[in-house]
């Protein structure tokens, strides 16, 4: 797993790798956390980093007690693909 960098004040969790960065940025709303949106450069895709920033984000939701509103479509769908996750996901 690549260091991930959490940035509250931001709402942001990020990483560098290969001298770009990546992304992803969240909303917190009282008890829920609205994952808005993930980027990877294109010079650093293809090597699952969308996906740890995404594990990372929902490691801390659970830690924090959140639940998750993922807005973002890329979170949306790895939700999807991990149930383990699926308890964090907000209801409607």
């Amino acid at each position: 797993m690549t260091d991930i960098v959490h940035d509250p004040a931001l709402g942001r969790f990020f990483l560098r790798q290969d001298g770009y960065q990546a992304e992803l940025d969240y909303r917190r709303e009282g008890g829920q956390m609205a994952i808005v949106r993930t980027h990877v450069p294109s010079q650093i895709g293809g090597r699952g980093l969308a996906g740890e920033l995404a594990e990372a984000a929902l490691q801390w939701a659970r830690a924090e007690g959140l639940q998750v509103n993922p807005l973002c479509s890329y979170v949306d769908s790895w939700m999807r693909r991990h149930p383990e996750y699926a308890q964090l996901r907000t209801e409607g």
